[in-house]
């Protein structure tokens, strides 16, 4: 074969090769665009397009009295993101943004319905509210659980929310940190924080922190700023707490988790340790001979026993206490070091199930 038909036949096949190529893209239209975008923005619209329709708008109604009529009616107190847990219609989202609330209106991506909600269960401790659909969409996309584990600084998140109403936004950036203290609107420290610098803003609380796969490792809580704007400083709860506690919710309309029924201050004042003011007759700690405030045979007050540690760990408040606790399963035996009658002990207790 001459030269001249070697060249054809390739301007042939080559022809055929483009024509192959736009004959098979013709079958499914793209935004031309989208052929030049980076990884990493492709990435992005990929995770956004997949989850965005599991990402709701959670508009909180308080109901006052008018002082005119004295007629009840229903204002407007706050709003804030959530995300769709599964189909039975359950919404995941912050339990500030639903505190103070006697009804709550969900709304959906290109819908153009209001739907009403309830409250299921709460976890202050955990800034964690679940809400449910009076009456569900037709559809319901149920967003992809992950885990929060094993992440890693540095790595890629992406947020979806409703920041200063603005409907189904998305941000990106990057984890910044893991196993942040944050204090919490129940004003106990929520540990195991992921600080992200993907941009939150008010309205963000409530909607889900992303991976690059789409899969859910946190919930968007809170921010630090001077102006009240995002300054690239965010936090979500981890998703494994959310995963743990959740079900409970949905299950119980209360988080069970093991405890030593025992009441002490939530502001102790004591320079060492923390005193127990009271314990359940019942209780783990009474079984095991632990003792709170009590009156002696003369009539007088005697203080209750003053724990210093548990398995090792010196405890300073109920914060402390709580999350040293909210590590554990019920069953579990922990070891208080305390003061009993001015002498030092190691008491084991073994936890049982606190409502």
């Amino acid at each position: 074969m001459s030269k001249v038909n070697n060249f054809a036949l390739i301007v042939m096949v080559f022809s055929l090769g483009i024509f192959s190529t736009l004959a098979f893209k013709s079958k499914e239209p793209l935004n031309e665009e989208y052929d030049y975008l980076t990884a990493n923005e492709k990435n992005t619209i990929d995770v956004f397009q997949k989850s965005v329709n599991s990402v709701v708008n959670v508009t909180n109604i308080k109901m006052v009295r008018s002082g005119w009529d004295y007629d009840i009616y229903g204002v407007r107190a706050g709003v804030g993101t959530g995300f769709v847990w599964d189909d039975l219609g359950h919404i995941v989202t912050n339990f500030h943004v639903v505190a103070g609330g006697d009804s709550f209106l969900i709304s959906f991506l290109k819908d153009k319905n209001q739907y009403q909600a309830k409250i299921v269960g709460i976890q202050p401790h955990k800034d964690i509210a679940v809400l449910k659909l009076v009456k569900k969409p037709k559809k319901l996309y149920p967003i992809t659980v992950g885990k929060s584990k094993n992440l890693l600084a540095g790595q890629k998140a992406i947020a979806i929310g409703n920041p200063f109403e603005m409907e189904h936004t998305v941000t990106q950036g990057i984890i910044s940190a893991l196993d942040r203290k944050i204090e919490g609107v129940s004003g106990i420290k929520i540990h195991g924080m992921i600080q992200t610098d993907a941009s939150i803003n008010p309205g963000n609380s409530g909607g889900p922190l992303l991976n690059s796969r789409g899969k859910l490792i946190g919930m968007n809580t809170q921010i630090l700023s001077r102006s009240g704007g995002s300054s690239g400083v965010g936090f979500a709860v981890p998703v494994d707490p959310i995963s743990r506690i959740v079900p409970q919710l949905i299950k119980h309309g209360k988080v069970i988790q093991p405890g030593l029924g025992i009441s002490i201050p939530r502001n102790s004042r004591m320079e060492e340790g923390i005193e127990i003011l009271a314990v359940a007759s019942d209780g783990p700690a009474a079984l095991a001979g632990l003792r709170g405030r009590r009156w002696d045979r003369h009539g007088r007050r005697v203080a209750g026993d003053i724990m210093l540690e548990i398995n090792g760990t010196t405890i300073h408040s109920y914060d402390d206490v709580y999350n040293i606790l909210e590590r554990h399963q019920i069953g579990d035996v922990v070891e208080i070091t305390a003061i009993q009658d001015g002498v030092k002990k190691k008491i084991k207790v073994k936890l049982s199930a606190i409502f």
